[in-house]
């Protein structure tokens, strides 16, 4: 009788089992690219890194631009994306982003995409940039690395020009010395993406004629809205189109 009960459970374990299995939805922020190269129904990874213009401070998950480049990708290039998976807080710099890697555990994980946007706050925290330098090109070959060592796959950001926002001008800071400052920062960044073969794309200039005006502004008048976000994604999109994932 025992001998028969222990059969009779162990086939109930076994069938909730199955069950269960069939009724697990996929964590897509989290997925890694698949591991059967011949699935061609799994949907392609997207890695964001960043600070708060990656997290989108102020605005909808749905207006930063990660989220606004899955959306175009999927509706224009007739490939399935998975949602961004996003590392990236407001106020990081890149030392700080590199532990945030950490604490994800994503070592084991390879993604279709792979874009970079941080050292704004390694310039407004008056950084040395010899430091940023090297934590730059560190972090840069670990989003390389992400991508499963594929350069074409990886994009980096160039730093946009908060001090043409109102919060700087109430500030007191120095715009003029932050528009110089953030230019060195951006000059070292495409120095060091074409010495590993990245794509780099310049935001900086287009932020700097439009990133004054109030529909370009989330509510704190300092980081940018989905509006701006959404120029973003047009400059990223369009360098994307045309790549085969």
């Amino acid at each position: 009788m025992k001998t028969k009960l222990k059969l009779l459970t162990l086939c109930i374990l076994v069938l909730f089992s199955c069950n269960s299995s069939k009724n697990m939805l996929p964590n897509d922020t989290d997925s890694p690219m698949t591991e059967n190269p011949t699935d061609n129904t799994a949907q392609l990874t997207y890695l964001a890194l960043g600070d708060s213009y990656t997290i989108g401070e102020g605005v909808s998950d749905t207006g930063r631009y990660p989220s606004q480049l899955v959306t175009a990708l999927n509706a224009e290039t007739g490939k399935s994306w998975a949602s961004p998976k996003v590392i990236a807080q407001t106020g990081w710099t890149v030392d700080e982003l590199d532990r945030g890697i950490n604490r994800a555990d994503i070592e084991r994980n390879i993604y279709d995409l792979v874009t970079l946007s941080i050292g704004v706050n390694n310039q407004y925290r008056g950084l040395p940039i010899s430091k940023f330098e090297t934590e730059f090109e560190n972090m840069l070959l670990r989003a390389i690395s992400f991508a499963a060592v594929n350069t074409t796959h990886v994009v980096v950001l160039s730093i946009p020009d908060w001090g043409v926002t109102p919060f700087a001008t109430q500030s007191g800071r120095d715009i003029g010395k932050v528009a110089e400052e953030i230019d060195a920062y951006n000059r070292l960044k495409a120095k060091i993406c074409e010495k590993h073969q990245v794509a780099y794309i310049d935001i900086t200039a287009q932020y700097r004629s439009l990133g004054s005006q109030p529909d370009m502004l989330a509510a704190d008048g300092l980081h940018p809205s989905a509006e701006m976000y959404s120029l973003w994604t047009e400059k990223l999109f369009e360098h994307l189109k045309t790549m085969d994932f």
